[in-house]
């Protein structure tokens, strides 16, 4: 007879306990609303999940190596209003890569702070997040921006097409978690950013360029974002220069429930895309239950306390501490 101790089924909760949890929530939802897993909502919440997704691919390598990036919803802004401007005046040929260019020089600010001057990731980025912020208004004028001809461009195509009926935002949240995945765990990469986070001091002494890793991996972040941008600036073909604000919460959340530790070296692309869907299926499990939105606020929160819970239970290997 197999018998389980209850250190172990503590282990397992603390370790599994995300997916547990999107199995219960979906479980729940679905006997509450019929409608919960239908097809079109489905598609409905993956797509509108799709922007903070992508976001949080990027901050998913940033938090494994030990940081943290809180600026990535200003720099959305910031490449979703450079975006917009540049259409009009340069044509979406030539304003997506300079969009592209323009977020990855941020990221790379970012990077050289923390990676090369060894700056706080949290002092650091939170510094960034009015920075930018700042550098979007005056960039705006302070004003929004709409593209003129919204009819004839094919910018659209990005926030508003699809492929074989399936809509471009989800494809390419996909796509991209799909290979920045393998990045993070078929490559030495991937596995540098993992000692980094892990023991920085020890990854130095074994050879691995500590200040190069963290510089990447706050480049490859900072990519995430431009695509974000480039999804919001196409989905409604205007925005306000503040549409990212507040989001760089929402996306340490999303990777925090997917097992992410704060204190570096441990998570995946995996897991966070099941934090990023469950955040996205409750927010809209609760609406079709006729809850206010702001509910949504309170139900996030607990989320989050439950996820660090389970963060640091599954480093002691107990739910529990054992001197409480």
């Amino acid at each position: 007879m197999v018998t389980v101790s209850r250190r172990e089924i503590g282990s397992m909760l603390a370790k599994q306990g995300i997916l547990i949890a999107f199995a219960l929530f979906m479980i729940g939802f679905t006997l509450a609303n019929a409608k919960f897993l239908s097809v079109d909502n489905v598609f409905s919440v993956v797509r509108s999940s799709a922007i903070l997704g992508v976001m949080a691919l990027g901050v998913t390598f940033v938090v494994i190596s030990g940081n943290l990036d809180l600026s990535v919803g200003s720099m959305m802004s910031f490449s979703t209003i450079v975006v917009l401007d540049l259409h009009d005046k340069i044509g979406p040929a030539l304003a997506i890569p300079a969009m592209f260019a323009m977020t990855l020089c941020l990221g790379a600010f970012i990077g050289f702070l923390v990676g090369y001057l060894r700056l706080n990731s949290l002092i650091v980025t939170l510094g960034m997040l009015s920075a930018i912020h700042g550098l979007t208004l005056t960039y705006s004028g302070g004003q929004n921006m709409d593209i003129a001809d919204k009819e004839g461009t094919w910018f659209s195509v990005f926030g508003q097409g699809a492929i074989l009926g399936v809509p471009t935002p989800i494809l390419m949240f996909l796509s991209l978690a799909a290979l920045l995945g393998l990045v993070l765990a078929k490559t030495p990469f991937g596995r540098k950013v993992y000692a980094v986070g892990g023991n920085g001091t020890a990854a130095t002494f074994s050879g691995i360029k500590r200040a190069r890793t963290v510089f990447t991996c706050y480049l490859i972040s900072a990519g995430c974002v431009a695509v974000a941008g480039l999804i919001q600036a196409s989905r409604s073909l205007g925005s306000q220069n503040t549409v990212g604000q507040g989001l760089e919460l929402e996306v340490l959340a999303a990777v925090i429930l997917g097992g992410a530790s704060l204190m570096g070296g441990v998570g995946t692309i995996f897991k966070t895309v099941i934090g990023v869907l469950i955040l996205g299926f409750i927010q809209n499990g609760l609406l079709l239950l006729g809850l206010p939105f702001y509910f949504q606020f309170v139900v996030t929160w607990i989320i989050i306390i439950l996820a660090v819970w389970l963060d640091i239970a599954a480093k002691r290997g107990k739910l529990w501490s054992p001197i409480a």
